[in-house]
């Protein structure tokens, strides 16, 4: 898709009803108003940030906004385009498939992108989601980033090397409601 494109070309729209659960109706919607929000085809990552912020008006979303931007731009171009866009709504959304969503998670969690995912990088993904939650979760009585990370490794560690594997990570999310739940934003339970 090249800069400035009017219109959804032929091959991309098959290309995202075979690879996304959206029809081409809905396809077409969702370029419609992503081409209005971002003319010239782009997705910045300040533009993803603004509109992201409008979600969470208590909180600071900007750490989180960063680990969820980096898993969605894909070629690492420092902008999504409208296909990254869709395919990764895809598997956000209620409509994506349980393992592919904890795939999905699992590249946000390894920020350094080196196949596991050890406690700080645990560590950071959760102090961006209390930031982003913020004055939601002033009142409630929860676990410190440490502690939560801390949980989350002795459940999901099986070998106890120290870092979860994809393995690792995707089946104790399966296993978990709860840790389903907590590490893919998600209100739905995983359903084999």
């Amino acid at each position: 898709m090249g800069k400035g494109m009017s219109h959804l070309s032929k091959d991309d729209l098959r290309f995202l009803q075979e690879n996304t659960k959206f029809n081409k109706e809905e396809i077409k919607q969702w370029y419609k108003g992503f081409m209005r929000d971002c003319p010239d085809g782009q997705l910045s990552r300040e533009k993803f940030k603004e509109v992201y912020a409008q979600f969470f008006p208590g909180g600071d979303p900007n750490a989180f906004c960063n680990h969820v931007f980096r898993s969605f731009d894909k070629d690492g171009s420092g902008s999504i385009e409208f296909k990254e866009f869709l395919l990764a709504i895809n598997i956000t959304s209620n409509k994506g498939d349980p393992k592919e969503k904890l795939n999905w998670a699992f590249s946000m969690y390894d920020i350094d992108g080196n196949g596991t995912i050890d406690k700080s990088e645990m560590e950071s993904i959760i102090k961006a989601i209390y930031n982003m939650l913020g004055s939601a979760i002033q009142d409630q009585n929860i676990e410190s980033p440490q502690e939560r990370t801390t949980k989350i490794f002795n459940k999901m560690d099986t070998n106890n090397d120290g870092v979860l594997s994809k393995e690792e990570f995707v089946q104790g999310c399966m296993n978990d409601r709860c840790l389903y739940q907590m590490l893919t934003a998600d209100g739905e339970a995983p359903k084999e």
